[in-house]
């Protein structure tokens, strides 16, 4: 494909037939099934580039990412959003200092703030006016770090609270690792946003770990390599990065953009006939608002039907461009035959955080199990919270209360009469 450089440029040295005396040990070959694949895995070669030196196929390829998002410069990761999000904390928080965060953010974020021994502010309110609260009682903050789109696909007007914070002399970090499909919908979530993660595996038909670093103009490309290889490996993976060259350029071409606008037809059919939460929400993104959402999932699975994830009172559903509109109507079917209920009741908020230590001091601190039953009065020293979507409930030097305790048993977390966790000694 032309319009994908970095797979070109693997596919050209490949075909070339070269002697492969260097790493993966697979040498082009690899097991059966998975040779065409085996073949565009090579190592740092004058051919094939280096994804922490600029330019090259890689060079070519990041900035056709840079102006898809409308971004200055883009860093392209195979390690997943986490290694997005601790290099863009890295490059936005001084160590040492305050950050005000979305207490809706993954633990990426909690991880980074112990690593670089930050001081985390909370928020709960997502608007300008919650944020522009929050830094007024926090004058010396400079860092502001939201989620948006969330997990459920709730977007959040990243323009207008961009403008604030800049207003304030304040960095903007977005974890926007769902939305990474958004901008070619026509959409702009992620405008002025200083620095911007988006999992381009997670909504995009890219390889696992595929991901990108976007900086919207404050930061550049050497900035952003430099931190990005602080917590990537040293031996990249090469298919990954050339599935995320050809998802952009499939998701330019009149097929890609005309499948997942197919699908957001789709999309906004279901949620006009079944229970979903709607307003300002990623537009592929099926969200239902449920009685049982572990109860739907169950069913489902039964059917052979895998939602991304359920919680108490909602079943996700990430649909793509790669989905048919077969597949599409498989989980129509399953839907009307299990005739899912509304919620019937405001699901419980979760308790406010009593934090004791730093971040850092409770990461890294000795540590005991014991069962999540008996941890009352305890101090976490892990993320306690359901995997998805990776919100702590308690985060790492937050004392685990009574009232914690009786939240986790009302989302049915976790086997709650078995589950062990660890907490400071």
């Amino acid at each position: 494909m032309d319009d994908a450089p970095l797979y070109r440029a693997l596919a050209e040295f490949a075909d070339t037939d070269p002697l492969r005396l260097h790493m993966p040990g697979h040498k082009g070959k690899g097991l059966p099934g998975w040779e065409r694949l085996a073949r565009l895995d090579f190592t740092e070669l004058p051919p094939t580039g280096n994804l922490y030196q600029e330019g090259g196929a890689i060079g070519r390829a990041e900035e056709l990412w840079a102006a898809a998002f409308g971004m200055a410069a883009c860093q392209m990761l195979t390690c997943g959003s986490t290694q997005g999000v601790l290099a863009a904390m890295t490059l936005a928080c001084p160590p040492g200092s305050a950050v005000l965060v979305d207490r809706g953010s993954h633990r990426s974020i909690y991880n980074a703030m112990a690593l670089l021994d930050l001081r985390p502010v909370y928020f709960w309110d997502k608007t300008c006016r919650g944020i522009r609260k929050a830094l007024d009682g926090h004058q010396e903050i400079k860092t502001v770090c939201i989620t948006s789109p969330d997990y459920y696909g709730q977007l959040f007007d990243i323009p207008a609270i961009a403008r604030l914070c800049h207003q304030r002399q304040a960095c903007l970090v977005v974890d926007g690792a769902h939305g990474a499909h958004l901008p070619f919908l026509g959409l702009e979530p992620f405008r002025g946003a200083d620095l911007t993660v988006c999992s381009a595996h997670k909504t995009l038909p890219v390889l696992g770990q595929g991901a990108l670093l976007f900086s919207g103009g404050r930061f550049g490309g050497e900035e952003l390599r430099h931190a990005a290889a602080l917590y990537g490996t040293s031996s990249p993976s090469y298919p990954i990065l050339a599935s995320m060259d050809l998802a952009r350029a499939w998701m330019q071409s009149l097929e890609g953009r005309e499948n997942y606008r197919r699908v957001c037809r789709r999309v906004q059919a279901l949620r006009e006939r079944f229970p979903a939460l709607s307003g300002r929400v990623d537009p592929a993104r099926l969200t239902l608002r449920l009685q049982d959402g572990l109860a739907l999932e169950r069913a489902l699975q039964a059917r052979n039907i895998w939602p991304e994830m359920a919680d108490r009172g909602h079943a996700v559903f990430i649909l793509t461009g790669m989905d048919s509109d077969g597949e599409l109507n498989r989980l129509e079917d399953a839907l009307v035959e299990l005739d899912p209920c509304g919620e019937a009741e405001e699901s419980p908020q979760a308790p406010s955080p009593e934090m004791v230590l730093s971040p850092r001091q409770a990461l890294f601190a000795p540590s005991q199990t014991v069962r999540l039953s008996q941890s009352q009065g305890l101090i976490a020293a892990q993320h306690i919270g359901p995997y998805p979507p990776g919100v702590p409930v308690v985060a790492p030097g937050e004392r685990v209360t009574k009232k914690h305790l009786a939240y986790l048993r009302a989302i049915r977390y976790n086997n709650y009469d078995t589950c062990e966790i660890q907490v400071v000694r």
